[in-house]
């Protein structure tokens, strides 16, 4: 349990640079043999781009290190349970594990609202959701709060 808090306290620092650039705080780290090769969080309104989610952007730097594009050795670290996007992203990557903090009641697609593990894609990563969970809610429940104020 201290190895899934070490690295979600990562993907929390990624969430925090998310947040500090005034997107929603959202983040991710990729973790390969005990080792972090590679981060991410959501650009999506600085970049407009819709697909600038954490974990793509993540992903894509793994790929690009690991010089592959099956991540079959790699756990994924998001502070937000994945949408349908990331989670087919994460499926045909081969990722491992998937480790969330809080769940995604509105588009999360590892249990929340479906869970793409239920279907007979040729891939599905081990989920240990919950990590950190407080934290990672309440530093979103905070951004939309403030966000609201403005």
């Amino acid at each position: 349990m201290k190895e899934f808090e070490y690295f979600m306290q990562k993907a929390l620092e990624q969430a925090e640079i998310a947040k500090n650039i005034n997107e929603t705080p959202i983040g991710c780290v990729i973790v390969e043999n005990g080792k972090i090769i590679a981060a991410g969080y959501n650009r999506r309104e600085n970049d407009q781009n819709a697909l600038a989610h954490a974990e793509i952007a993540a992903i894509k730097t793994a790929c690009e290190k690991t010089g592959f594009w099956r991540l079959t050795e790699c756990d994924i670290y998001v502070t937000l349970e994945p949408c349908p996007m990331c989670a087919g992203a994460i499926i045909n990557s081969r990722i491992k594990r998937v480790i969330f903090g809080a769940f995604d009641r509105k588009s999360g697609a590892f249990g929340s609202v479906i869970n793409l593990n239920d279907y007979p894609f040729n891939h599905k990563p081990e989920i240990i959701s919950g990590i950190l969970a407080d934290r990672a809610g309440e530093m979103l429940s905070g951004f939309f709060r403030d966000l609201r104020k403005k």
